[in-house]
């Protein structure tokens, strides 16, 4: 026989109210209410007296705890839903965005999605998807669920009246995550208002699309639109740092340092997320002293600035003094991570530290529980190449989870080349070939092995291959940047 709940339901509203505020209190009141039994069914209470506020308030609790300081799963708020609507209680206008956070936060791609949709299903269902809250959570949910723009851009366009700035900056970053950049850049433009989140999406949209260059022209761009009083949040100057690492030669540096003395002009803090995009811009353009300075003068450090420093000494000629900083980091009670290790076993690669190297990629997994990714595989077999330890190599590559892309056998290749195995070079250069049969750069490659070796005969012959296929060989090109503009 089920026991009766020692709270009424009007005890357990008034509490839910009172610690609001706290969540990690409600997530704790919420296993009270789920070992009292007060949350089941209950067949002796009317429906019509039970609401979503308890409910509600849960759900969005879940959210605000992140899930990996916490005991709560990105679907506590889905399961929440289940045990409300078992209940009889009916959803309202304030339980669906925290509902469809939640689904697209879900680890799977296609589960995610299908999460989105059922609760658009419900939204419809219930004369929701028309409130302008809803409509604006259901076209943030299928931005980030990984859905065509299109299912964000029919509901963006089913919205009664006018869509507000809110409705629109979802849709916008929708287009951003869906990578159709030529749309979001035209509906930015036919925005009746914009804030600074809108061109913040913009900026991070356009750099994670690899338009580096378009991504500083609308930073530019909100500067000048009656900005320059107004202090530049953090997500906007990390969205256009970025841009500026990823941005190759003198005019993402000219740009990054500008940034830079923003921050200090105006004597912002280098908080943990700010300091990491400064040491990383840095590290990318190789201003070692700058990236050091940097780091320094983040007060709080988390793993990711670490990273930023480690990966920028470890690719500029830096390898002693990576290793050095990644024990100091170890010593700080650090964790490392993937981005960690791939920085310390390029470190290692790069310093012809080999021994060093495979200790480390062994500690990764059975100390670290880390599970390497084809990247770190790609260091591990570069140092067995280094080594001419080929039969290793090639064991490691035949016993990975996945199949080796260029970023393996390409460290291969190298090896074969630096040790003069001109048989194993040609092999894997055939390899690589399959995986990019348009890829200029491979057939000159194994070209240059074939030459090399002194073998002429094939080397011209894999030049006729190219031909016959219609490869060009990618022209050199460069350019100088006179006075804020790109001279080719």
């Amino acid at each position: 026989m089920r026991r009766a709940s020692p709270y009424s339901y009007a005890v357990i509203e008034r509490l839910l109210r009172e610690h609001f505020p706290f969540p990690r209190r409600l997530l704790q009141l919420h296993a009270l209410l789920l070992t009292s039994g007060a949350l089941l069914p209950d067949p002796e209470r009317s429906a019509a007296t039970i609401t979503a506020f308890p409910y509600n308030c849960l759900a969005h609790a879940h959210l605000r705890v992140p899930s990996a300081s916490s005991s709560s799963p990105p679907s506590a708020p889905l399961r929440l839903f289940s045990a409300m609507l078992a209940r009889g209680a009916r959803p309202n206008r304030h339980s669906f965005p925290s509902l469809l956070k939640s689904a697209s936060a879900s680890a799977s791609a296609s589960g995610s999605a299908a999460a989105a949709g059922a609760l658009h299903a419900q939204c419809l269902r219930r004369g929701l998807a028309a409130d302008r809250f809803v409509a604006c959570s259901l076209v943030s949910a299928y931005g980030r669920t990984g859905r065509p723009a299109r299912d964000a851009r029919k509901v963006f366009d089913e919205m009664e009246g006018s869509p507000d700035l809110a409705a629109c900056n979802a849709l916008l970053d929708a287009l951003c995550l869906a990578g159709d950049l030529e749309a979001a850049e035209t509906f930015f433009r036919r925005m009746a208002a914009r804030d600074a989140v809108s061109w913040t999406t913009l900026v991070s949209g356009l750099s994670r699309g690899g338009r580096h260059r378009c991504a500083l022209e609308v930073f530019r761009g909100f500067l000048l639109e009656n900005n320059m009083g107004r202090r530049l949040g953090e997500a906007t100057l990390v969205s256009v740092l970025s841009a500026c690492a990823n941005l190759d030669g003198a005019e993402g540096l000219a740009a990054g340092v500008a940034v830079h003395a923003y921050l200090v002009r105006h004597e912002l803090d280098l908080t943990a997320f700010l300091g990491t995009a400064v040491v990383d811009m840095y590290g990318k353009h190789g201003r070692l002293g700058c990236c050091r300075s940097a780091f320094d003068a983040v007060h709080k450090k988390e793993v990711c600035t670490w990273n930023a420093l480690l990966s920028a000494l470890a690719n500029h000629g830096m390898e002693t003094e990576a290793l050095v900083k990644f024990d100091i980091m170890r010593a700080e009670d650090f964790l490392p991570n993937q981005i960690t290790f791939l920085a310390l076993l390029t470190a290692c690669a790069r310093a012809g530290l080999v021994e060093v190297g495979l200790y480390w990629f062994e500690a990764m997994v059975a100390e670290y529980k880390v599970t390497p990714l084809m990247v770190h595989y790609g260091c591990f077999v570069d140092l067995l190449g280094r080594d001419g330890r080929f039969v290793e190599a090639i064991q490691v590559i035949e016993r990975m989870p996945f199949v080796p892309d260029a970023s393996v056998l390409g460290a291969l290749l190298g090896a074969c080349k630096l040790h003069g195995n001109m048989e194993l070079a040609v092999e894997i250069g055939q390899k690589l070939i399959a995986l990019g049969p348009q890829q200029s750069g491979r057939y000159v490659t194994i070209r240059n092995v074939y030459l090399e070796d002194g073998n002429w005969h094939a080397g011209a012959r894999m030049g006729e291959v190219m031909q016959e296929v219609g490869i060009k060989k990618t022209v050199g090109q460069s350019s100088v940047v006179l006075h804020g503009t790109v001279i080719p």
